[in-house]
């Protein structure tokens, strides 16, 4: 692993491995029982995924999340029973501190960016389920909820606080650290609990937060409940909500068997994607192979193949990778994506997956490739697809092209480059703004739209997806090198700043969503707080945090 780590940053420490199993967490419990599944905080002080710090009341960092990340996924597939999910806490009088000062401060920029992104999304996840999956989600706050623990709360469908005339919610980075709160809370507050502006302004800026009657008022929380009625009252909400749930009843889970990877100098390496990294080019590439041939066409035979079924093998191996170089690679700016296979494979198994949408198991596996597509939409790297024969760009992989920044199509003499398009195409993978790909890429507009639905099923040569509007541009044999290879260079002459906040405001087109703002307009604003003096300098509020001493600020507004 230190030879595959790329990462530029000086003194970058060891990568970060996202794979894990409940038997390795050391800070969540998870419980199963019936339709209710109880996800208890008790967090290890001594757990951090880095040195240097205690993760002391209940706060966290990358390693508490990844464990979250990891168990929400064991809820979906290994436990179909389940129908609701309480979070609460296993620390007396505290739900959760949020994001740990220490680490913030003690954690370069761009380990501070990346976690804000893996806690977003893993978030995002919760309400992802929520809204797809027929799970809800319940923040049983037995305690103080601040910070990140405010805005788990927050991603719950709802929020019980306990009335104890001490314990509040309350979101203090702006007073307390010159920070935004990371996680999305200033969006959540607005978009998700409509909490009135001058409210929220008045809660965004005292340290000590609201607690009681005014919390509920305020729409902070759903419901204050005593103490002593406190447990009883979340069970009765968690059978409430599990009843209006659309999971099965009596179907058996799916294992999620351990993620095979093999990490060497040259990449990683998995069953169906493999990354190759090219440290002197600041590129990677990333393949994707189709299967052999369709191996699973019912939902007993796609039950039987469970982990190992290509969607969600294949999806899980994506995600992996993704997190993998989007966390340890930071200089690799690019990333060239590439497939293999028969395309018509892919064809044949998205109408497996179409067909069988509404049992669980597909429905669940439809969930993992749409957030892991997701995830490289947000992702701050450039993203360029390289389509020549024998590429496998069709259907769910086409969403890959469809992603990228640009996509280059091979215009070959011999074996031709094909692409084709499936009902998944349109409307079951949404980006995070709601839309398909194929709807943000024309603005909505319906005359190309439809003219690339009524190609569905077909295979397209290069002619043809460059007259649809599929495609960035088709060179031919006596082009394609030298096309290639100079818009890579090009690329990877540019400033990095420059192009992540170029991508991230092309990506999304002109409509917008909860999600959107989350990763677009506040991640914006948070990266420039965490470069500023007033937050990270050597008398900034980040950094000076516990120290008994006080910040000063550049009272300049910029």
């Amino acid at each position: 692993m230190e030879q595959a780590n790329s990462n530029s940053d000086q003194g970058s420490p060891a990568p970060v491995d996202f794979r894990t199993e409940p038997g390795r967490y050391r800070h969540w419990r998870l419980a199963c029982e019936g339709e209710v599944a109880t996800l208890t905080l008790d967090i290890a002080e001594d757990g951090g995924i880095r040195p240097g710090y205690a993760l002391k009341l209940n706060s966290y960092d990358l390693g508490v999340d990844i464990e979250l990340h990891d168990a929400l996924q064991r809820i979906r597939f290994e436990h179909p029973e389940v129908r609701s999910v309480v979070f609460t806490s296993g620390k007396p009088k505290i739900f959760c501190s949020g994001a740990n000062i220490y680490m913030l401060g003690l954690s370069s920029h761009a380990l501070k960016v990346n976690f804000c992104k893996f806690t977003n999304e893993t978030r995002n996840g919760i309400e992802d389920a929520s809204q797809h999956s027929g799970l809800k989600f319940i923040a049983a706050c037995n305690g103080t909820t601040a910070g990140g623990g405010y805005e788990l709360a927050l991603a719950c469908d709802e929020i019980i606080l306990v009335d104890d005339r001490n314990s509040s919610v309350s979101l203090p980075e702006v007073p307390l650290l010159g920070v935004l709160p990371g996680t999305g809370g200033l969006t959540r507050v607005t978009d998700k609990r409509r909490v009135r502006r001058d409210h929220a302004d008045i809660f965004c800026t005292i340290s000590e937060g609201v607690r009681g009657q005014r919390a509920k008022d305020w729409r902070l929380v759903d419901e204050i409940v005593k103490a002593q009625q406190f447990p009883a009252y979340v069970a009765e909400r968690a059978t409430a909500l599990a009843r209006g749930s659309t999971r099965p009843t009596g179907a058996r889970g799916v294992a999620l068997t351990p993620l095979e990877r093999g990490d060497d100098d040259q990449g990683y390496h998995y069953q169906y994607v493999d990354v190759a990294l090219d440290p002197n080019g600041r590129h990677a590439t990333v393949t994707v192979r189709a299967p052999a041939a369709v191996s699973a066409r019912t939902t007993a035979e796609i039950e039987a193949e469970g982990a190992n079924w290509w969607p969600l093998r294949m999806a899980r191996e994506l995600d992996d990778a993704i997190l993998m170089l989007r966390t340890n690679h930071l200089d690799i700016g690019l990333w060239q994506l590439r497939t293999e296979g028969d395309p018509r494979v892919v064809l044949d198994i998205d109408a497996s997956i179409v067909a069988h949408q509404q049992h669980w198991f597909v429905r669940e596996t439809m969930g993992m490739l749409r957030r892991t597509l997701a995830r490289i939409d947000v992702t701050s790297r450039s993203l360029f697809a390289l389509i020549e024969p024998g590429s496998c760009f069709a259907g769910t992989l086409f969403e890959i092209a469809l992603a990228a920044d640009r996509s280059y199509m091979r215009d070959a003499e011999e074996g031709d480059s094909r692409v084709a398009l499936s009902a998944m195409n349109f409307g079951p993978l949404p980006m995070v703004n709601g839309l398909s790909r194929i709807a943000a890429r024309f603005y909505e507009e319906s005359a190309p739209i439809e003219a690339a639905r009524e190609a569905i099923g077909k295979l397209l040569d290069p002619a043809s997806a460059d007259a649809l509007g599929l495609v960035t541009a088709i060179p031919d044999d006596l082009d394609w090198a030298d096309e290639i290879r100079i818009a890579l260079e090009e690329r990877a002459a540019l400033s990095p700043d420059a192009l992540t906040g170029l991508e991230a405001n092309l990506r999304f087109g002109i409509t917008e969503s909860m999600n959107t703002r989350i990763f677009g307009r506040l991640s914006a604003w948070q990266n420039w707080i965490f470069n500023r003096p007033n937050a990270v300098g050597p008398s900034g509020a980040l950094k000076l945090f516990g120290s008994g001493k006080k910040a000063q600020f550049d009272w300049n507004r910029v």
